[in-house]
């Protein structure tokens, strides 16, 4: 059975559960006074009037980094046209998760690859009324790679560090960890590390110019800065170092809340497609870092060096499941590094459409860790 005619067949099943789930939801935030305000000139809450038609297109964001690979072999190999059938697919790169936010926020977009940092920034902040984690990408993959002479935490004091944007995911990883070996930052630059969130590519060469001492980077970065960056670039920490088993989410699926509501069909067809892509990624492993450059070369103009790939991939592992059991931590993280407001992350997680699709498939489901539905 092909992917398009697996969603299909589930169509009827799931706009009839997500249709009274909606119209349930609506029911109760409408008595508790939370219900979501009308768009400008609707008379009712558009929640309570959701449809549950297929959409007619997906927006759909990610970024150019080997993290993000799922997203660049499912469009490289036709895998969400596949699932998606009829509905027009169109994109959006982006250069971190906060810039992808304020699209999803502003309906620029339905769904969109990007760490967990900014998944819970949001979700939070709008009191959990705007999007959903619906799948798991990518773990690993994220390292401060800093010059020669730091060797050690401390020597990193009075220096400059780069992330790729502040708030995002591996912005709040690096102040974590610098608050937790002593040192205060905080996000206008000051403290006893500067953090400057800089675009990658401009990362890459103001390392090169001396211009900041190191960067806490996703791949394919970390593995650009230490073949091209020169200054004795080498790595002082690897993420995966500071966690259990070295599994840390990097990547996941994220989708607009009234999306989601109003369209499951399409959801699912989306999620049809990343879930073949992360199979066609194991089982294709000789093959992706061809298929991978490709669609990088096509957003950036360039390949990735071939050594630079091998290593990128050899730190990054792809799993559709998001490892809920780490977002506690990452709340606190949040707080710790100033980047978030403290609030609940219950609801965060709606894998029901993806455990369907595994179990359909004879996988395993995967866990919201008490966070969501599963």
């Amino acid at each position: 059975m092909t992917a398009s005619s697996r969603v299909n067949s589930r169509l009827g099943l799931v706009g009839g559960m997500m249709l009274a789930i909606a119209i349930v939801a609506a029911a109760v935030l409408a008595l508790s006074g939370c219900a979501p305000q009308a768009a400008a000139g609707e008379g009712a809450d558009a929640s309570a009037n959701a449809s549950t038609e297929p959409a007619a297109e997906l927006r759909l964001g990610y970024f150019a980094n080997v993290t993000h690979a799922p997203a660049l072999v499912g469009l490289e190999e036709g895998l969400f046209a596949d699932a998606l059938g009829d509905a027009t697919l169109t994109t959006q790169v982006f250069n971190a998760g906060p810039a992808a936010i304020e699209a999803l926020s502003a309906g620029a977009i339905d769904a969109t690859y990007i760490g967990p940092n900014p998944s819970i920034n949001t979700f939070i902040q709008s009191g959990g009324q705007s999007a959903h984690i619906v799948a798991g990408a990518a773990t690993g993959g994220a390292a401060l790679v800093v010059r020669d002479g730091i060797d050690s935490a401390d020597d990193l004091e009075g220096t400059t560090l780069a992330t790729p944007q502040l708030g995002n995911t591996q912005d709040v990883a690096l102040r974590s960890w610098l608050a937790g070996e002593g040192f205060e930052t905080d996000t206008t630059g000051g403290g006893d590390v500067h953090i400057t969130p800089t675009d990658n590519a401009q990362t890459l060469t103001l390392f090169q110019q001396g211009g900041i001492d190191g960067a806490w980077l996703p791949e394919p970065w970390v593995s650009r800065l230490l073949a091209d960056g020169g200054n004795g670039a080498h790595v002082l920490v690897d993420e995966a170092d500071l966690w259990d088993d070295g599994a840390f989410p990097t990547t996941v699926l994220l989708v607009r809340a009234e999306f989601l509501a109003e369209h499951p069909e399409t959801v699912e067809a989306l999620l049809e497609g990343h879930v073949a892509s992360v199979a066609w990624l194991d089982e294709h492993a000789d093959e992706a870092p061809t298929v991978i450059n490709a669609a990088l070369e096509a957003e950036t103009g360039k390949p990735l060096a071939d050594d630079v790939i091998t290593r990128a991939l050899e730190h990054v592992t792809f799993s559709v499941d998001p490892h809920a059991e780490t977002f506690a931590a990452l709340v606190e993280n949040g707080l710790e590094a100033g980047t978030q407001k403290e609030g609940s992350i219950d609801g965060l997680f709606d894998l029901r459409l993806l455990n369907a699709l595994l179990e359909a498939d004879g996988g395993h489901p995967v866990s919201a860790g008490g966070l969501g539905e599963e």
